[in-house]
């Protein structure tokens, strides 16, 4: 949530990482397991990790290291029973245990709904970080029905400097848990309303508390100001039911063992809005475990494994969410993007179509499947998917031009000059003067020597719109070479090298115009750079060796063009 910007001395859990980081002190002959798994830890390799540490436990039980490695790693792999495990041998042993281990430790509390036993163990000296434990406290008094102690156990967290969001947030939801909605209320729309307004869970959560008011009307302009237009799916379905006159149940959380589980998401966001993604991922997990139904936390878990590159698991965290949610079509449309990044094009073409055929009427899930048929260079098939897209998507709206971009690209690519010529213009007409559409419009009719004066000032255009951006100079100085004016287009295949010197087309480019001014030395520098940088799309590397034999004009009469010199 956007309310920690101070962490550090409330939750940070650095000594842990520093203990996974350390030199083994057991015996050598247990070296190489330990390297191994803690190197594959450090990578974020969890899944490779695990064994490792538990070969290690088998041999060295008590050694605190390798407890903490087992540990991290199940955790990270939502394996929470297997850590429960290791965290009471942890505690149980000699010194105070791991934070880690008493995150686990609380979290088991609360799954059985033990809050004494929680409360005891951070009364006793454990360390779960300011924030955690505090917090902690306040929800396992609301658990045992302690509801004003909770509250000044929440104020107690909130007179910490940088807390205050956390604190408030909780205790709103602590009050609409048991009904005081109008307590609740106030907190949403006090002196802090924009942090907790701040995130869509929180928003959400103040809709159905103004829901429960009678307030619909109030819900309903909180949900446009957050979210303004359009709103996706499940927005617009609690809009319309809004609309209805429907009173929303309050589903934020159901007991205070949710309350736990929501301490944890919050400070998994926070952690991983932080940049600390490894250990945003254990308070999701534990998130995770205790509310199997947060939604939020499973596409959190699966988006923080994308981000360190664990595709494999964060398909499976995607795949967590059944298909009775509101959000199953975002977790497969996210499950298809992780198969994408886990080289399973295929595979998530079959999701997605899969996922057209359950969810037929959302166009985000045509325009996912025609951008994953687009990117496989199925092009024909991509411009039907974006056709539907189009169907569903009613009269065409200003943030809907990249749909038409999209479509006229796929219908361009697939020789429907045509139908993606008035595509492009639509674009155009839908978000005038966009940079993308000019560039690619403008480089489309330079290709085909139609509406030369009109391509040349579209693409100058998308300069002056993009002036950093390599592949639209590239497409200007092109315009120029089309164009025969030489000069001119070498400036400006000059600087769209410099923007992107490792380009393979675009230093071909800068070859065939430095041939074309007479500078036949750099140009075939040039080319051996394209050649060096290749393959690239629409780069016919066979050709560049052609030209470095006997040059560009031969290579142009042998294609039937008019070389651009004549023979002396």
């Amino acid at each position: 949530m956007p309310f920690a910007k101070t962490l550090s001395r409330a939750l940070y859990l650095l000594p842990t990482l520093a203990c996974l980081a350390a030199l083994p002190t057991f015996a050598r002959e247990d070296g190489g397991a330990y390297l191994a798994g803690r190197a594959a830890l450090l990578d974020n390799d969890f899944a490779q990790a695990a064994p490792y540490y538990d070969r290690l436990l088998l041999t060295l039980p008590d050694d605190q290291k390798v407890q903490e490695g087992a540990l991290f790693a199940h955790v990270a792999l939502g394996e929470v029973e297997k850590a429960r495990d290791i965290s009471k041998a942890i505690a149980s042993g000699d010194g105070a245990p791991t934070q880690v281990a008493v995150l686990v430790l609380l979290a088991d509390a609360a799954m059985s709904d033990d809050f004494a036993a929680g409360t005891a163990l951070l009364e006793g000296g454990a360390d779960a970080g300011q924030l955690v434990g505090g917090l902690y406290k306040a929800w396992a008094l609301v658990g045992q029905g302690q509801m004003s102690e909770a509250m000044q156990a929440f104020d107690a967290i909130a007179k910490i400097d940088g807390l205050e969001g956390f604190a408030g947030y909780h205790r709103a939801l602590a009050l609409a848990l048991v009904g005081d909605y109008e307590g609740a209320e106030e907190i949403f729309s006090g002196a802090h309303a924009n942090i907790y307004n701040g995130t869509r869970r929180g928003v959400l959560a103040h809709v159905e508390i103004l829901s429960q008011l009678e307030r619909n009307e109030d819900a309903i302009a909180l949900l446009d100001a957050s979210f303004g237009a359009p709103l996706d799916d499940i927005l617009t379905d609690i809009r319309d039911r809004l609309e209805a006159g429907e009173t929303l149940p309050f589903t934020a959380i159901g007991s205070a063992r949710e309350g736990v589980a929501e301490l944890f998401y919050s400070v998994a966001q926070a952690l991983n809005a932080d940049s600390i993604p490894g250990f945003a991922l254990l308070h999701a997990r534990l998130a995770l475990w205790l509310r199997p139904d947060h939604t939020d936390a499973a596409l959190l878990t699966a988006a923080i494994l994308e981000q360190v590159q664990q595709y494999d698991l964060a398909i499976s965290a995607y795949a967590m969410i059944g298909t009775d949610s509101p959000a199953f079509h975002a977790a497969e449309m996210g499950r298809a993007e992780a198969m994408v990044e886990a080289g399973r094009s295929d595979a998530a073409i079959e999701v997605l179509e899969q996922l057209t055929r359950t969810h037929a009427d959302l166009p985000g899930v045509w325009v996912a499947l025609g951008d994953n048929l687009r990117r496989e260079d199925r092009f024909a098939e991509a411009a039907k998917a974006y056709d539907k897209a189009i169907e569903l998507s009613g009269e065409p709206k200003r943030s809907e031009w990249g749909l038409w971009y999209a479509r006229a690209i796929a219908q361009e690519r697939s020789g429907q000059w045509e139908q993606a010529e008035a595509g492009f213009r639509k674009a155009l007409e839908l978000n005038p003067g966009q940079p993308a559409v000019l560039n690619y419009l403008g480089y489309s009719y330079v290709e085909k020597r139609q509406n030369l004066d009109e391509a040349l000032d579209m693409i100058q255009r998308a300069v002056a719109g993009r002036p950093d951006d390599g592949y639209i100079t590239d497409s200007l100085g092109w315009a120029y070479y089309r164009l025969g004016r030489y000069t001119e287009a070498a400036e400006q295949m000059e600087r769209a090298v410099e923007l992107m010197p490792q380009d393979a087309l675009l230093n071909d480019h800068l070859g065939d115009v430095y041939w074309a001014v007479g500078r036949k030395r750099e140009a075939e520098f040039q080319w051996r750079r394209a050649l060096n940088f290749g393959p690239a799309p629409d780069l016919d590397l066979d050709r560049v060796r052609r030209k470095l034999e006997v040059g560009l004009d031969v290579v142009l009469k042998e294609e039937g063009a008019a070389p651009l010199h004549s023979d002396k």
